[in-house]
């Protein structure tokens, strides 16, 4: 540890001990986050199939910002003892990772088994138990079989019944060692930037309609697994299953102009309630329906590029989820641009909107260019959750920050302590249930389009080391006191 961490600790238990400090309830659960591609690496050995994100990054590696891939990561498939003896020492409640889908399924599909992969997370499920370390368990983080990539991936309705072997396999495996289910991680982001951009595998820039055909597959997906496990392994198992939906709280520029206040909350709508809908509420939101039906007509389309579900498709989707799976991490300023009637030349999700986005110069800047220090954001991204959808409980699963692999990284700790304060005023002031938060992230990892580019993790990895030496930072410290005296410093964040 640095002269610098070491002074920092004594400022901060000093402070702890003396100064005005706010106290997380005794159920709080605190704990970190990783995924398995971005950290597992092993990416062809002991039967693992080849992934969407492997194919991607060894096909295009011009579209990773260091060229890079997570062939080897940090290793995690055989270094996951070292790993979790960090968890121990930071004494979380529980670990938020995920399960390869090519490693357990080779090929996408349930005719051929890799126990090895299987062997390989009831290893770590064990070791997890051993340390009293609830796992909280995503069983899709964005590393498709490549098989079912070449059928089309999330824009395929076949894939519906492809994740269904694949959740129930799964169930009847590790059941017995999860309470807490995630089906499928940040959809919006796999539909935005892998389905109607080339920024993230599988690249198909299927403008104003991939994503709109990947979102319905995939809440067709979740509810199917939300179904099985509630039909066959929920009298046993007892667990919870939810989706993990991501947000940018969206503000309108001019909150006293009405145009920018009802562009903001249409934002919202064609994100987050794309998906919180059609689980709470049924169906699409109105407005995402009534905009892209009118554009798809105006612009010649035969029928809307929205899909529409069926009554049955909306009975079956609704009600699925168990709790609210929220990551949060920045926000935006939103103002209208433009009536959806005009622009009909150009087909994009963008347009459906008829709105842009842009930042506050006052808000602090991380390294990474979309990534702004806006703590409130999530204040309000939980209360327009819990307005929105019936005052549901809330678990924050992924929410951190981007630096340059500082080991003082007291930027990181600034945004941490922000964002857990507010988290605390919606639960003490707003009267929120949000039962939880993961950190993102455990350790420095493959950072999807931005490679090794960007620092995560509040413990570093030397990548360029034969044994991808971790080393904790100042963060690391910092959560580590803030989960044992659960108080926190909320002073200047008011």
């Amino acid at each position: 540890m640095s002269i610098k961490q070491i002074l920092f600790l004594i400022v901060f238990i000093n402070f702890v001990s003396f100064g005005r400090t706010d106290k997380f309830p005794d159920n709080f659960l605190f704990g970190v986050a990783t995924s398995a591609y971005q950290i597992e690496g092993a990416w062809n050995q002991s039967g693992k199939g080849e992934s969407m994100w492997d194919w991607f990054t060894h096909n295009f590696p011009e579209r990773i910002q260091d060229t890079s891939n997570a062939d080897i990561a940090c290793d995690s498939y055989n270094r996951y003892e070292e790993d979790v003896s960090f968890l121990k020492d930071l004494n979380v409640s529980f670990y938020r990772f995920s399960i390869s889908w090519p490693r357990i399924f080779p090929n996408g599909q349930n005719n051929r088994v890799n126990w090895e992969g299987v062997n390989y997370y009831i290893a770590v499920f064990k070791l997890l138990k051993e340390f009293n370390i609830e796992p909280v368990v995503t069983l899709y983080h964005w590393d498709l079989p490549q098989p079912l990539n070449n059928l089309g991936g999330w824009t395929n309705p076949l894939l519906v019944d492809y994740f269904a072997n694949y959740v129930r396999f799964c169930y009847e495996q590790f059941g017995q060692y999860v309470k807490y289910w995630i089906t499928l991680n940040e959809p919006q982001t796999t539909c935005i930037n892998g389905y109607s951009s080339t920024e993230f595998a599988p690249g198909y820039n299927i403008k104003g309609l991939g994503f709109y055909y990947c979102a319905y597959v995939h809440l067709l997906a979740h509810a199917r697994a939300y179904h099985i496990y509630k039909d066959e392994f929920y009298e046993t198992q007892q667990g919870k299953v939810s989706i993990d939906l991501t947000m940018r709280w969206m503000e309108p520029l001019n909150k006293s102009d009405e145009s920018h206040v009802l562009a903001a909350e249409r934002t919202l709508q064609f994100t987050m309630g794309l998906y919180g809908h059609p689980l709470y509420l049924g169906d699409w939101p109105q407005i995402v329906k009534d905009n892209v039906d009118k554009r798809s007509e105006l612009q010649g389309y035969a029928r809307s590029r929205l899909p529409k579900f069926t009554s049955e498709q909306i009975d079956f989707i609704k009600g699925t989820n168990d709790y609210f799976a929220l990551n949060y991490y920045t926000s935006n300023l939103v103002y209208p641009t433009h009536d959806i009637t005009e622009d009909l030349n150009e087909t994009s999700y963008g347009k459906d909107m008829g709105v842009s986005l842009s930042i506050d110069s006052s808000w602090p800047s991380s390294t990474s260019s979309w990534l702004y220090n806006v703590p409130y954001g999530l204040r309000s991204m939980i209360n327009w959750v819990a307005e929105q959808y019936d005052n549901p409980e809330i678990f924050i699963l992924e929410n951190g920050f981007a630096d340059l692999h500082t080991l003082d990284d007291y930027d990181r700790i600034n945004y941490l302590n922000g964002h857990l304060c507010h988290t605390l005023r919606a639960i003490n002031e707003d009267k929120r249930t949000v039962i939880g938060y993961a950190l993102w992230s455990l350790m420095d990892n493959f950072e999807w389009s931005d490679g090794y580019e960007q620092s995560f993790g509040i413990i570093a990895v030397d990548f360029s080391s034969v044994n991808l030496t971790r080393t904790v930072r100042a963060s690391y410290e910092w959560y580590k006191n803030l989960i044992e005296s659960r108080t926190i410093d909320c002073e200047d964040f008011e």
